[in-house]
């Protein structure tokens, strides 16, 4: 209070002049009143007397000074009922508001606001003045960002102006696997799938960033890095992304697991890169999107040896991938809308004296059993891969077919007294899959993320949902054929010192996938999926044609 008071007399010193200058104008204009006759002194004359107009100017001065003064006292108020705070770059410790004339040049602190007042002088030349405030709040400003919360889908911490961010995330895979019949299958058991958890975030405005660690890695019993990654995107068209993460060859890998509306991805699963790594690999891609989506591309090149491992061979494996959605842009109304297809090529190199680079798995991907051996290659490797989606409503289709070729130059039979260093064919992989889903409770199906539950059973309401209430939350029928098969050929090799030959190896098998998801929320996921496997002429000995039957329940948590 202390510093208003000072601000007032301050006022009052700037308008001192301007007032006694106005009374002496007043007493110079108004004469004396007339004397009544017969005083008059002797040898003075008397004045004329003041006309009405003149009376009624100095009226209107006396008015506009008090209706200033009143001005004033108003600023003081809100001085008062701001709580102003002292005003940046202000020399007064008090922090009182200051006057300053149009004249000074000044710059006002950025955090203040000018309010120009006008104060009449004797000749009626305005004189400006500038009075600082603090900025006072701004009831249709918006709010300040939150440093930390929910922002509906993750928990968050961020900077105040919003440039830099950290979300942690995670996820639960846990599955029960009952392998109802089958010969050879393993027994029924409980298994902790996936038990991810990590960060992710923003680093200014061009750079994203992620680390993801697994917590059920069955192979060493420990801790295991998936994703470490930054991606740099100085625009949408064009980003580069570094480290180790997914190498980008096609449409099934391009979906998050949780986004997968099977327990498992398909059989062809074990014709992509990487795939002992869960299709990760150290490498750099550069990736974009044309027109909003209508055009996508890939390209990188990677170790292609898996999960944080250096490259065997001085030549690393190149992906290349496009994608393209020509009617992205067309009415909601328009068939083909929701169309997308594209493909990818990827090329590597093995070297067969490592004892880990072998042909492609013959394991199916609920572990029932092993349709196909593994060899060892070396040379390079060729893979092929076309795609396509359909997105309409709640309906969805998907497909993909992959081809592999893996050379074995110069590895011979590789068994005791075999037949050394000498080519043998290629082993050819080829698969496809085909599935659909279709969502009963009306939600959309969405091309790579969770579908937006409308009535959920438990826990917050989905966001980005209006009138979400409880209910049964959504339910998901879902089905798909997938088919792989593989060739290995033979070779005789005709010596009168050691003849030998490598036998011939060919297989193939196919699964029916069927089943349903109940989407608690938007978070937990019951999945229910029947398998049916179907082996006709396995390369694997001890494996007899028949038909496995194997049901799977799992559960789905996320954040």
């Amino acid at each position: 209070m202390r510093s208003l008071m000072t601000c007032f007399l301050l006022v009052l010193l700037v308008l001192m002049p301007s007032m006694i200058a106005s009374a002496q104008s007043t007493e110079a204009t108004v004469p004396p009143a007339e004397p009544s006759a017969g005083n008059t002194p002797s040898g003075t004359t008397t004045s004329p007397a003041a006309t009405k107009e003149e009376v009624e100017q100095l009226r209107k001065k006396v008015a506009a000074q008090e209706q200033t003064i009143e001005q004033l006292k108003t600023m003081v108020q809100q001085l008062v009922d701001s709580k102003t705070q002292p005003v940046s770059g202000n020399p007064a410790s008090d922090g009182a508001a200051t006057l300053q004339e149009a004249s000074v040049t000044t710059p006002a602190p950025a955090n203040t606001r000018m309010i120009k007042l006008t104060f009449p002088s004797e000749t009626g030349n305005p004189e400006d003045a500038l009075v600082m405030l603090q900025k006072a709040p701004d009831k249709n400003a918006p709010a300040p960002l939150s440093t930390a919360g929910w922002n509906g889908e993750h928990f968050f911490l961020r900077s105040p102006d919003g440039q830099f961010t950290l979300l942690p995330l995670g996820y639960l895979n846990a599955n029960y696997s009952w392998y109802v019949s089958g010969d050879g299958a393993p027994p029924n058991t409980f298994t902790v799938r996936r038990a991810r958890f990590g960060f992710l975030g923003t680093y200014g405005s061009k750079v994203d960033y992620a680390f993801l660690f697994d917590a059920a890695n069955t192979a060493s019993n420990g801790i295991a890095i998936r994703d470490m990654y930054v991606n740099f995107k100085p625009w949408t068209q064009f980003q580069v992304q570094a480290g180790q993460f997914k190498e980008p060859f096609s449409q099934e890998i391009g979906m998050g697991i949780t986004n997968v509306e099977f327990l498992e991805r398909s059989l062809v699963t074990v014709l992509y890169p990487s795939a002992s790594g869960v299709f990760r690999a150290p490498g750099v891609a550069a990736h974009g999107d044309i027109d909003g989506g209508v055009m996508q591309y890939w390209a990188g090149i990677f170790n292609g040896k898996g999960i944080a491992a250096n490259n065997t061979t001085d030549e690393p494996e190149f992906v290349g991938r496009l994608r393209f959605t020509p009617w992205r842009k067309s009415k909601d109304t328009f068939l083909l809308k929701g169309l997308s297809f594209g493909g990818s090529y990827a090329h590597g190199r093995s070297r067969g004296l490592t004892p880990t680079e072998l042909s492609f798995s013959g394991t199916t991907n609920d572990g029932a059993f092993t349709w196909f051996p593994q060899f060892r290659i070396n040379g390079a490797t060729n893979r092929y891969n076309g795609e396509f989606l359909f997105l309409r409503g709640r309906y969805g289709l998907r497909g993909e077919y992959t081809q592999i070729l893996q050379r074995r130059d110069d590895v011979g039979s590789l068994t005791p007294g075999g037949i050394g260093f000498l080519n043998l064919p290629g082993v050819v992989g080829k698969g496809a899959y085909l599935y659909t889903t279709y969502l009963l409770t009306g939600e959309k199906e969405p091309e790579n993320a969770i579908p937006r539950v409308k009535h959920p059973v438990i826990g917050p309401p989905t966001p980005g949902v209006d009138g979400s209430s409880p209910g049964w939350g959504a339910w998901q029928l879902k089905f798909r054929y997938s088919w792989i098969e593989g060739k290995a050929g033979g070779q005789e090799f005709a010596s009168q010192f050691t003849p030998a030959s490598v036998p011939p190896f060919s297989a193939h098998t196919d699964q029916f996938s069927m089943g349903v998801n109940w989407y608690l929320n938007y978070w937990i996921l019951l999945k229910l999926d029947l398998n049916i496997d179907r082996l006709r002429n396995p390369s694997v000995q001890g494996v007899l044609p028949q038909n496995y039957y194997v049901a799977v329940q799992g559960l789905q948590f996320r954040f």
